[in-house]
């Protein structure tokens, strides 16, 4: 499948991609760094169970934790892609750039979260496996919502026909 990128208006490209290697930084290479730490010690054997028979109810609760946490990051974000993000027409661009670095930088932290509870939950457990589960959660959530060339069109688009109604961000 090829994209047509001749009908861009918009450096798509320079658009999404800091973005994306923050996200990447953020949801990928922090986590796996993360189970990396856990795995080291779970070959060591250093960690004991702490929480003795809450271990299964403390997992569900951060699974709960867990979506709470997927909930909290994308509907704050889907309520500011909706508003206006464009100061003015001459800086469509870079408006449309720092708006979406607004947006997607604390939705990816919020979900960045998500593979933290599995770090917290092997020191007080023991349990790789369900650290491995919560760290994959998290790289799912972010690859269901890391920035897109067909859903960045949509959201210029969607811009450009708010500045065409003359709504534009104020500050």
């Amino acid at each position: 499948m090829t994209v047509d990128f001749s009908t861009d208006k918009y450096d798509l490209t320079r658009i999404i991609a800091k973005l994306l290697y923050y996200g990447l930084g953020v949801n990928v290479a922090l986590p796996g760094a993360l189970l990396l730490i856990c795995y080291f010690f779970n070959q060591k054997g250093n960690v004991a169970n702490i929480v003795g028979t809450w271990a299964n109810p403390l997992f569900y609760i951060f699974c709960g934790l867990g979506l709470i946490m997927v909930a909290a990051a994308l509907l704050p974000a889907i309520k500011k892609l909706r508003q206006p993000l464009i100061l003015r027409r001459e800086t469509f661009e870079q408006d449309i750039i720092s708006g979406l670095r607004e947006i997607a930088r604390p939705m990816f932290q919020k979900i960045a979260g998500i593979a933290l509870l599995g770090p917290v939950y092997f020191f007080l457990t023991g349990r790789f496996r369900e650290t491995v589960i919560f760290v994959i959660a998290s790289f799912i959530v972010f690859q269901v919502v890391r920035p897109r060339y067909g859903t960045v069109r949509k959201l210029i688009r969607k811009q450009e026909e708010l500045v065409d109604k003359g709504h534009f961000r104020t500050e």
